[in-house]
Order: C-alpha cells, then sequence, then structure tokens
C-alpha cells in the first residue's frame, strides 16, 4: 500500500500510539453495571495527564466517587465552522483471566498486537486521538474546525455517570457541534470479489445509526405454595412459556434507507446482487460482511436474564427475566406492542433503560470527508455506511442534538475478526492498524 504520509507525522506516531494503548490497557476500568468495579478515574487522570503535557486543558467530571469523565477543548484553524465533537469510553466489559492467552491487563504485544481487554473496544481508539494531539502539539497543526473531546465513563453500562451525565451537568461544553465521531466504525474487512471483477478490496463500513434500545425486566406474577401441590398457577411456568413465545418469534424484515444503501455499496463492491427477499441466508453466506447487516434488518428481543424461587420445595409468587430488545427506526411502538402481545396478561414488563434508534446522514459531507481520509490512507478502501445492531454513547448525544458516526479507523489483518473481539476472549489491536488510525484522523480532521 503506497500511501501518502500526511505532512507533520513521521514514524514515531506509530510508537506514540502504541505506548499509549499500552498504559491504557494495564489500567483496570471494568465496568460489570452493577455499580462496582474500580471505576475511571486512573484511567482519566492519565488521559487529562497526556493532554496537559500536549497543551491542552482537560476537566475532569466525576458523579459518582471514581465514575470520571474528561473533557477538553482543541481550538481549529476555522472558528467560523461548528465545532466536531470527538467522543470515546473509557470502561470495558470485565474479562476472565484464565480464558486468555495474555492477562486481559497485560498491554503486551504479541505478534504485532498489543493485547488486552478494551483493546478495539475502545482503548486503541482513545489511544489514537491522544497520539494525534501530541502530534499536532509537535508540529504546530491545528485541527480545521474546533475539537470538542470527551472521554467517558459507564458506556458499558447505561451512560448514567458518562454521557448522560455530561450532556446534562456539562451541557454547554458542546454548545454549537452538531456532528461527532466515535467508536464502531472504520475498520477493515477483507472483501473477495467474484473472479471477473479483479483483486479483492477492503471494505470499510462508517456508522451512521444505531437501532433503538429496549432493555426490560419481566415479571410473572402467581400462587406461592408447596412444590408437591397441584401448582395451578405457577408464576416460573408462565415466565418460562411468554419467554418461549417471545424467543421463537420470527421478526419481519425491513430495510431502512442506510442498510439499502450499505447492500447497494456491497452489491458494486462484490460485483454481484445480493438477494433482498433472503437476507438471513446471503448474510450467513457472506460471513463477516454479513455481519453489517445480519442484525439491523429486523427486530430482536433475546431473554438474556432469568431469577425464580429460592428453594426446590417451594412454589415461589413471582419469577423475573431480563431481555435485550432492539428495534429499527421508527418501529419503537410497533416493537413494545408485539413484545406485549407475545408476553401475555400474567407476564409484567418495565424498562430498565429505553433509548431511540439515532441516525446520521450517510449522505452529507461528513461522511464524504472519512470516506475520503480513508482513501487517501488505503487505495483499496471501499467506504459503505452501515448501522450498528448495539448502542453507544451516540445516543445520550443525539438528545441534544448531535448526531454520531462511529468512525474509529483501523487496518486489519484479514484474519482478524473485529466483531468478534467485541466483549470477546483475546481482543487484540495491530499497532500497524492504529498507526493507519492516526494518520486517517489527522486527514479527516484537518480537512473537514
Amino acid at each position: 500500500m503506497n500511501a501518502t504520509r500526511p505532512p507533520g507525522l513521521h514514524d514515531g506516531h506509530a510508537d506514540d500510539v502504541a505506548a499509549l494503548c499500552s498504559d491504557l490497557l494495564r489500567i483496570d476500568t471494568a465496568n460489570p453495571g452493577d455499580g462496582t468495579g474500580p471505576g475511571e478515574r486512573l484511567a482519566a487522570e492519565y488521559v487529562a495527564e497526556a493532554l496537559d503535557a500536549a497543551g491542552v486543558r482537560a476537566v475532569l467530571t466525576e458523579p459518582r466517587p471514581r465514575r470520571t469523565s474528561v473533557l477538553a477543548r482543541i481550538d481549529g484553524e476555522d472558528p467560523g465552522l461548528p465545532p466536531l465533537l470527538v467522543h470515546g469510553h473509557l470502561d470495558t466489559v470485565p474479562a476472565e483471566p484464565r480464558d486468555w492467552t495474555l492477562h486481559p491487563l497485560s498491554g503486551d504485544l504479541h505478534h504485532g498486537c498489543l493485547w488486552g481487554r478494551g483493546a478495539v473496544d475502545m482503548k486503541g481508539t482513545l489511544a489514537m486521538t491522544l497520539a494525534l494531539v501530541r502530534a499536532w502539539a509537535r508540529t504546530g497543526q491545528r485541527p480545521r474546525r474546533d475539537l470538542v473531546l470527551a472521554f467517558l465513563a459507564d458506556e458499558e453500562s447505561t451512560g448514567a455517570y458518562g454521557s448522560r451525565h455530561v450532556t446534562t451537568a456539562h451541557r454547554d461544553h458542546f454548545t454549537g457541534v452538531e456532528e461527532a465521531i466515535s467508536e464502531s466504525g472504520g475498520f477493515s474487512i477483507t472483501a473477495r470479489r467474484s473472479s471477473c471483477t479483479g483483486p479483492d478490496a477492503r471494505v470499510y463500513p462508517i456508522a451512521v445509526g444505531e437501532r433503538g434500545t429496549a432493555w426490560m425486566r419481566l415479571t410473572a406474577h402467581g400462587t406461592a405454595g408447596h412444590g408437591s401441590g397441584p401448582g395451578a398457577d405457577n408464576a416460573v411456568a408462565e415466565l418460562v412459556r411468554a419467554l418461549s413465545r417471545l424467543a421463537d418469534h420470527r421478526w419481519p424484515a425491513r430495510l431502512t434507507p442506510a442498510v439499502t444503501a450499505l447492500l447497494d455499496a456491497l452489491d458494486r463492491t462484490l460485483g454481484f446482487r445480493i438477494d433482498r427477499t433472503r437476507l438471513e441466508e446471503e448474510a450467513s453466506r457472506l460471513g463477516r460482511l454479513g455481519e453489517l447487516f445480519d442484525c439491523t434488518v429486523r427486530n430482536t428481543a433475546h431473554p438474556t436474564v432469568l431469577t425464580a424461587g429460592g428453594k426446590v420445595n417451594v412454589i415461589p409468587s413471582h419469577a423475573h427475566a431480563e431481555v435485550d430488545g432492539r428495534f429499527l427506526p421508527g418501529e419503537r411502538d410497533a416493537f413494545l406492542e408485539t413484545v406485549d402481545r407475545l408476553l401475555g396478561p400474567k407476564v409484567t414488563r418495565e424498562f430498565i433503560h429505553c433509548e431511540e434508534a439515532v441516525a446520521a446522514d450517510h449522505e452529507g459531507p461528513a461522511f464524504g470527508a472519512m470516506a475520503a481520509a480513508l482513501r487517501d490512507q488505503d487505495p483499496h478502501a471501499r467506504p459503505v455506511p452501515f448501522v450498528q445492531s448495539g448502542g453507544t454513547d451516540a445516543k445520550a448525544f443525539a438528545r441534544i442534538g448531535i448526531a454520531t458516526y462511529g468512525f474509529a479507523p483501523l487496518l486489519l489483518d484479514p484474519h482478524l475478526h473485529y466483531f468478534g473481539m467485541f466483549h470477546g476472549v483475546d481482543e487484540r489491536v495491530p499497532v500497524s492498524g492504529l498507526g493507519f488510525g492516526v494518520r486517517v484522523l489527522h486527514r479527516f480532521l484537518t480537512t473537514y
């Protein structure tokens, strides 16, 4: 690959981003989501010190002890342009060390990759941002527009101590911001084309939306009694039947404009048409490319937690379950109506967390500038829009009128499975890919 190295960036930035990433991986910021865990304070202090050393004033905000976020701002060349938000999260999901090849807090370099929980989700991206800010400090360069930075706590739970906190308690920090970039987009997937259309390409999905989130707690009510009795009004049995109906439901497929644009772009890249009438089978056939749309053409509702009773010979009066529901844009009411019908009259539900689906413009200038930055550094790049199946802090920022793109550019070895490393075992990120990401971000942020 013979890409042009942006002015002011040299080989040393790759060493810097690797060191920053390794340091962040060694700081435990696991967030079990139940109020336990070490919190993000140590990582926030590390980020603030790195920014301060680059001449960027950082402010820490902490709504609960050790649940800490970092806010900062960098002046751009053109103050007449709206500021751009760059946000990411400091916390990670927990990891079980015995399952890993290397310890999830090692941050060690092994076979060209840095290993550790958060390598792709998303301490590697945070390191790219910090490395770029430090490179600018050395060279005197600046972004084209003002940058608003937010390194956040609590994304791996509800965001209550992170994005939801800063968008209320520090609303003024985001004044004038209309667009943002953050995680889960801009990574490479090697595409195997049909034999007649030339060499393989690298697809770079840029996230332009997310399905809505409906985390629900279900409760079935019954009559308590002895386990040897008739048990005609058994809450456990009622809940299990309701969950079976929910799990077995076949949600209809619906193509949103962004997913349609993705499929059209994949058609052009692959050299054949993806069959829109059998998308589940097509997603399976296309492998990692199919993962870009397999969960975003329909709603889903998956039971994840089940609790009831406390003694084998006692029929409990209540049984509880938790369900992870996700819905397409505009589908919230229809989704919940279907859930209630499937649950039946003896099961009630309440929200643990509910957020609307969000979207950004996949045809606008921001997307075009991201695509151009990727092609500048990789002539084989094929940027495409996609919708994330999960959720991020983008939903909190959407509440205050900011549209977030998933753009954390990363050039991956074809054998590394990006989605498989999210919350998975042996999470790791290639050092060369991080260096690529710094260069792409530099190009995007100095031109857009």
